[in-house]
């Protein structure tokens, strides 16, 4: 029996971790390409590019949690609604 048994690692956990390692790299490489410059958004306080990733990915799982607790299993729309919300984050906080 495996070490990570009580673990269920699927596809889609497995895409999920991915995801979060890509924008990390993406991240990373976008800061040594471009260097990050706090900007004052709709937020009214300097976040950089990691801030913004971080409050992204922060809300995204409060719309999810709270999609699940209100509206069921089906989280197609939940997505939906969370890459929304990170195009915002992203274009004006």
């Amino acid at each position: 029996m495996s070490d990570f048994a009580w673990m269920a690692w699927t596809w889609q956990t497995a895409v999920f971790f991915a995801v979060i390692a890509g924008l990390l790299a993406l991240m990373t490489a976008l800061a040594v390409w471009r260097p990050e410059t706090e900007e004052v958004g709709i937020l009214r306080i300097p976040t950089t590019r990691g801030d913004r990733l971080f409050l992204t990915l922060v809300g995204a799982a409060f719309i999810n949690l709270a999609w699940l607790g209100l509206v069921g299993p089906s989280l197609e729309w939940a997505l939906a609604l969370s890459l929304v919300y990170g195009a915002v984050m992203f274009r004006f906080a």
